[in-house]
């Protein structure tokens, strides 16, 4: 079989779609597609959609070059808590990332359906606090050490996150809107969930950088463990990480993930 030039034709040599992931479920532009190969294995494509804008007027070519930038960072990285990436292809109508399935649910749910019990977002909420701390420990050490590489996190919210209940194991994924920092907020708004974001994230010419990251990382331990009492020391650090103050933050992940570990000592491992 000759070897693929196209996206399409790569799809049908990697195997069978079982699903899609277009406009009807996010708004970035890039489509991603569900593969089961031959042999079995499942795998996850993504690729950077159709040649126009996104509807967020996001340009087809910087979509291109954002996924092969997060490929590469991906790669370098290597960490647990992502999905490792097993080749990046260039074909003559665009790029397309192979990933293998993680067969995680999405931790994002509409507003009106947080609190669901048949949403994912709730169940995760709902199981043991021990379990929950240590999934969003994972995500903590990820972000710790893409700041040791200068990384600072955008567009960070839950639904960059798929947890496997029955595993135990949490991915993080879409790394598209990290940048090396610091920089400067050029637009005002950056993408971004409100629940999450800081407040330099919404303000013209503010500074993101380290600082930008532990609040973001406040906010997901406020939103995971908000149906548990809070020990005082987990309380203390995601009041002072997600103050409107970036000065009040730990002022790098580092920093901030010291600070964590000391706060869940304090968490028996029975709670539930």
């Amino acid at each position: 079989m000759p070897a693929p030039t196209t996206i399409p034709a790569l799809l049908t040599t990697l195997g069978t779609v079982f699903q899609v992931f277009d406009e009807r479920t996010q708004d970035s532009g890039n489509v991603s597609y569900g593969l089961q190969t031959p042999g079995g294995e499942r795998l996850f494509v993504k690729t950077a959609g159709r040649s126009q804008p996104s509807p967020g007027s996001t340009p087809y070519a910087e979509r291109v070059a954002t996924l092969r930038r997060t490929a590469v960072l991906q790669q370098e990285l290597a960490h647990p808590a992502l999905i490792p990436v097993l080749r990046v292809f260039e074909g003559a109508d665009g790029i397309a990332v192979i990933q293998p399935w993680f067969g995680g649910e999405l931790l994002r749910a509409p507003a009106q359906r947080r609190n669901h019990p048949a949403e994912a977002h709730a169940r995760f909420r709902q199981r043991p606090l021990p379990e929950i701390l240590h999934a969003l420990d994972s995500v903590i050490d990820l972000h710790t050490e893409l700041a040791r590489q200068n990384w600072v996190a955008g567009d960070f919210y839950d639904g960059c996150l798929m947890y496997d209940f029955r595993a135990r194991q949490i991915r993080f994924m879409d790394l598209e809107c990290y940048r090396r920092g610091p920089y400067r907020n050029t637009v005002g708004r950056l993408p971004g969930s409100t629940r999450f974001m800081a407040p330099e994230e919404f303000r013209l010419g503010a500074v993101i950088d380290h600082r930008t990251t532990v609040f973001n990382l406040g906010r997901l331990l406020a939103v995971f463990t908000d149906w548990h009492p809070h020990p005082p020391r987990l309380a203390q650090l995601i009041g002072s990480a997600t103050h409107p103050d970036p000065e009040s933050h730990p002022d790098s992940p580092v920093a901030f993930q010291a600070m964590w570990r000391d706060a869940v000592r304090e968490v028996p491992e029975e709670q539930g």
